[in-house]
C-alpha cells in the first residue's frame, strides 16, 4: 500500500522524535519471526523503558539524516527487514532484553546500534548487555567511597576499646 508525502514526513518526526528521546538504539533483523514473538520481545523491552518498532527503511534513513543527527552511525545498517529498538531509559538493561531474546529466538539477529553518536556493532551491543545495571553500578561506586570510611572507623574505635579491655582485665585480676 502506498503512502502518501504527508503521511511519511508525519512518520518521519515521529522517527526523529523517538531518536532524539533514545539514549541507544539497536537495529535487529526479524525476518521469519512470528507476531507472538515480536509482541513477547516489546512486552519485555516495555519492562525496562524501551520499544521495538518496525519502521519503513527509507523513512527511518531520512530521519536519521535529517534532525536526528546523533544516530546517523547507524544509516548503512537499516537495510533488509529490520527492526529498531529504541532504548530509553537504563541502555544496558535494554541491550539484555535484546540479547535473551536473541539468544531464545535464532531468526532474530541484532545487527547493529547507536549510543551517544557512535556506531556499536552487534559485538559492542552483547558487551553493553553484560554491564551490570546502573542501580547495581552506582551502589558499587558507593561502596567504595564508603569503605575508606569506615576502616578509619575502625582504627579510631579500636584504641578506646583496647583501653576498655584492659580496665576490664585489670579488674577482674584483682577481684
Amino acid at each position: 500500500m502506498a503512502m502518501d508525502r504527508k503521511s511519511k514526513e508525519a512518520l518521519r518526526e515521529v522517527a526523529e522524535g523517538r531518536f532524539g528521546k533514545a539514549a541507544a538504539a539497536v537495529v535487529a533483523e526479524y525476518r521469519g519471526l512470528t507476531v507472538a514473538s515480536l509482541t513477547e520481545l516489546r512486552k519485555e523491552l516495555r519492562k525496562v523503558n524501551a520499544e521495538f518498532r518496525i519502521v519503513k527503511n527509507r523513512v527511518a534513513k531520512k530521519a536519521v539524516l535529517g534532525k536526528a543527527e546523533s544516530a546517523k552511525e547507524i544509516a548503512d545498517s537499516l537495510k533488509g527487514p529490520v527492526g529498531i529498538a529504541f532504548l530509553y531509559g537504563d541502555a544496558a538493561a535494554g541491550a539484555k532484553a535484546l540479547t535473551e531474546f536473541e539468544k531464545n529466538n535464532e531468526l532474530f539477529k541484532i545487527t547493529a546500534g547507536v549510543m551517544d553518536a557512535k556506531k556499536l556493532s552487534a559485538k559492542d551491543v552483547k558487551a553493553i548487555a553484560s554491564l551490570p545495571s546502573r542501580e547495581v553500578l552506582l551502589g558499587q561506586i558507593v561502596g567504595l567511597m564508603v569503605s575508606p570510611h569506615r576502616g578509619l572507623l575502625g582504627v579510631v574505635n579500636a584504641v578506646p576499646r583496647s583501653l576498655v579491655q584492659v580496665i576490664n582485665q585489670i579488674k577482674e585480676k584483682k577481684q
